[in-house]
């Protein structure tokens, strides 16, 4: 999302691009984060565009902040809360292993 306050709209080759200096994420991962992100609501996509869609966000920033004091320092209850409350496909379960199996090396 912070890429695309930056900036926007952007492909999500663009956003790719953009995260690969500060994550580790793999371009799949991203592009499975922004798809659940246009389904929930906090991402837009113009899909007009010629060849490519371009995305842009629907959540201000003021408002992702508001989560942050919900939640307060807790990323533990952030995301135990999502996952608990949430499908998630098999992919995005091994997407979530593989991110933390990589924070703990």
């Amino acid at each position: 999302m912070k890429v695309l306050w930056q900036e926007s709209p952007l492909t999500a080759s663009n956003v790719v691009a953009r995260l690969r200096a500060d994550s580790s994420w793999s371009p799949k991962t991203v592009q499975t984060l922004m798809g659940r992100l246009v389904k929930k609501g906090a991402l837009g996509v113009d899909k007009d565009s010629a060849t490519l869609r371009q995305f842009y966000p629907l959540v201000s920033q003021e408002d992702c902040i508001f989560l942050h004091k919900v939640y307060g320092d807790s990323l533990h209850l952030m995301l135990t809360s999502f996952v608990k409350s949430e499908y998630l496909s098999l992919q995005e379960i091994e997407d979530l292993r593989n991110l933390l199996d990589a924070r703990q090396t």
